[in-house]
């Protein structure tokens, strides 16, 4: 059996980050098994729809490097691949279970039903439903005559078709993350399969969409488990074979203490998008991971781990890598608490390990002006180490181009006295005699005056820094002085020693 699966999200407002760990796992393991990736645009509930969603969706997973195989944008032998595009082919379905005795058609009314839920709750029914036993009370066609039935369907009256439960059956199915769920028909309802307006709900559309596909293996969340006996139940129902299921665990917020939700997100400050998402209706910005300055691989390498674990002590990935080990047997049933320090501890190892000519590049892109391709490339190569987002190299290098007008009040009073302003304006004397120097030049040239009266290189290097960038700390000092040049070097160290006056 060749292996499909489809990441099938509704178009209803931006992708939370859960769903594109979905679409991550189905991506995975269709890869390892050399089989399609199928994307799946789930918008049978039009009255949900928000324009602009669908096009998030494709510009993520784009963003995240998850190509599809098959889909609405790229084409494939099983389309359409958009739900609202299939609607003629569900009736067919619902027509058949119909026939066989296996769905019923309802024309209660939204007061009827009201009223039968409140009847319920007054007789304390825990988890009041329509099902086997409460349809009998209903306005369907297993209690209204043929005759009946059929005047109204002629004279227009609103129905939908429901899905007729066994009223006392266990339905059994093995999840591949969960083992085996039991789960008896008497504890669920008659769901609706047909909408008034026909459109298909998502639980048949889905069961004929995943059966027209030749979908191999649902993998999805956790929050689909309570509907998946229905599902096995229609499969059985239209003599389908049933694909595998797997049940992915939740996102937890980084206690553990319920479901990551947008509002605890941007509680704590984290994205929980990928992309930045415009609210259509408030024009609330929400960030995403990409604007806040995340590497689509560390992105995913972060996310592939939410859940799923290898083995090993090895944490960093390749998607090939995640591709080669990925398995389904491994992924946690237990929720994985979100981390964010760990998604910029991701972040930071990928952003050491890119090359610095791309990362010259967008630092450029950033600033608000012109920098010299040789200094933008030394520039990062000296501040890589010490940040977690490219876009923070702005702020850290910020003394590369202008000259410190305020310097650090402790290392002022801890380190800046007579002595360490006579070997600065020693050590600018020197320099003073030199066109530029390399890290390695600028270190021995000081080293060496130092030596001429045993003065400790640490007597000196905090003054040193603080003259030529006004901070504490920051990337190696030599490379410093390789990148600000000579003359710019002599200079600050002089503004320093006139600004900072020794009492």
């Amino acid at each position: 059996m060749s292996v499909r699966v489809r990441f099938a999200p509704s178009p209803t407002g931006a992708l939370h980050i859960g769903g594109v760990r979905t679409a991550l796992y189905n991506y995975l393991f269709a890869k390892k098994h050399n089989g399609s990736f199928v994307l799946r645009i789930e918008d049978t509930d039009q009255t949900r729809f928000v324009e602009g969603a669908e096009s998030y969706i494709e510009n993520a997973l784009s963003w995240a490097g998850i190509t599809p195989d098959e889909g609405v944008s790229f084409g494939g032998n099983f389309g359409p691949y958009k739900q609202s595009e299939r609607k003629g082919r569900y009736k067919e379905f619902a027509d058949k279970l119909l026939a066989e005795g296996k769905a019923y058609y309802a024309f209660d009314t939204p007061e009827e039903l009201d009223e039968m839920r409140e009847r319920l709750k007054e007789a304390r029914v825990a988890n009041p439903q329509y099902n086997s036993v409460t349809r009998m009370q209903m306005t369907n066609s297993l209690t209204l005559s043929e005759d009946d039935v059929k005047a109204r369907i002629e004279k227009g009256d609103p129905y939908v078709i429901r899905i007729k439960l066994p009223r006392n059956e266990d339905v059994r199915f093995k999840d591949i993350v969960r083992g085996w769920v039991v789960v008896n028909t008497a504890t669920l309802d008659d769901k609706v399969l047909l909408k008034s307006d026909g459109m298909p709900t998502y639980h048949l559309a889905n069961i004929v969409d995943d059966h027209q596909m030749e979908i191999s293996h649902v993998i999805r969340g956790e929050e689909w488990l309570p509907s998946a006996p229905l599902h096995v139940i229609l499969y059985d129902f239209l003599g389908w074979d049933r694909p595998e299921f797997a049940h992915l665990p939740l996102l937890l917020k980084p206690d553990g203490n319920g479901k990551l939700s947008k509002r605890a997100a941007d509680k704590l400050g984290f994205p929980i998008f990928p992309l930045n998402w415009i609210d259509p209706v408030g024009s609330e910005l929400s960030k995403g991971f990409k604007e806040e300055g995340y590497l689509p691989d560390a992105f995913i390498n972060f996310l592939a781990l939410l859940g799923w674990n290898p083995g090993g002590e090895k944490e960093l990935f390749s998607m090939q890598e995640l591709i080669e080990i990925f398995s389904l047997e491994k992924i946690n049933k237990a929720g994985a608490k979100f981390d964010i320090e760990k998604a910029k501890w991701f972040n930071e190892q990928y952003l050491k390990g890119r090359e610095d000519e791309e990362l010259a590049e967008e630092f450029v892109g950033l600033m608000d002006q012109s920098v010299e391709q040789g200094k933008a490339l030394a520039i990062v190569n000296a501040l890589k180490e010490r940040v977690t987002f490219v876009h923070q190299m702005v702020d850290a290098g910020r003394f590369f181009f202008e000259e410190p007008t305020v310097y650090d009040e402790k290392t002022v009073r801890k380190k800046w006295n007579q002595l360490a302003v006579d070997k600065l304006l020693g050590f600018a004397e020197k320099l003073e005699t030199r066109e530029n120097v390399s890290k390695d030049e600028a270190k021995e040239i000081l080293t060496s005056y130092l030596s001429e009266d045993e003065t400790p290189l640490g007597r000196i290097m905090p003054a040193l820094r603080l003259s030529l960038t006004g901070q504490a700390g920051g990337p190696d000092l030599m490379a410093i002085i390789e990148i600000l040049g000579t003359k710019e070097v002599v200079k600050r160290i002089k503004v320093a020693v006139d600004v900072l006056k020794i009492n």
